[in-house]
């Protein structure tokens, strides 16, 4: 059987190339159980390379947590208004963001869910549909600036009135210049 890959093809899923997982565990498990054989064999040898990838591991481990730490506290520096305004609205999108952006480098990008809670409610009245709009803010909000726009509602459980409700911004991600 002869395949041919080329640029323009259109990718199609082929059941004798799949991999399963029992396979990428017995992989995992070998190269465990020979790491393990040479580190009790040649310790002399083995252990020297076993702590420079030990510290090697720690290193990225550590840029990816202050990474991941550093973007956490840029986005709780964002401030992100929803509110039902179908009065300052177009139909169709009657939900109003307003974002501040109170950091000191832009924004680039970002992302995020809408949910709806009744007052004094933790329940989330927004159905998380794969038709749901996917809520995009704008593409570059320098320090310090606002941008406000009408999106459309979420899908609402059946029963409930979007005047009733207050809308949060949920899982936030966001990229910023450096």
């Amino acid at each position: 059987m002869q395949r041919r890959i080329g640029l323009a093809a259109p990718f199609r899923y082929d059941a004798s190339i799949r991999i399963h997982e029992s396979e990428d565990m017995l992989i995992g498990a070998v190269l465990i159980l020979t790491w393990l054989v040479l580190l009790l064999r040649y310790p002399a040898k083995a252990l020297p390379v076993s702590l420079a990838a030990a510290v090697g591991l720690g290193i990225v481990a550590a840029v990816v947590m202050w990474q991941d730490s550093r973007e956490t506290q840029r986005l709780e520096r964002l401030q992100l208004r929803l509110d039902f305004a179908p009065q300052q609205c177009p139909t169709g999108r009657p939900l109003l963001v307003l974002i501040d952006n109170g950091n000191n480098v832009a924004l680039t990008e970002l992302r995020w869910k809408v949910a709806a809670y009744a007052p004094g409610d933790t329940v989330n009245l927004a159905e998380d549909t794969y038709t749901a709009p996917r809520y995009r803010g704008p593409g570059e909000l320098l320090p310090g600036n606002q941008w406000q726009d009408c999106l459309p509602l979420p899908p609402l459980r059946p029963g409930y009135r979007p005047q009733t409700l207050n809308f949060r911004a949920e899982r936030l991600q966001g990229t910023f210049s450096d």
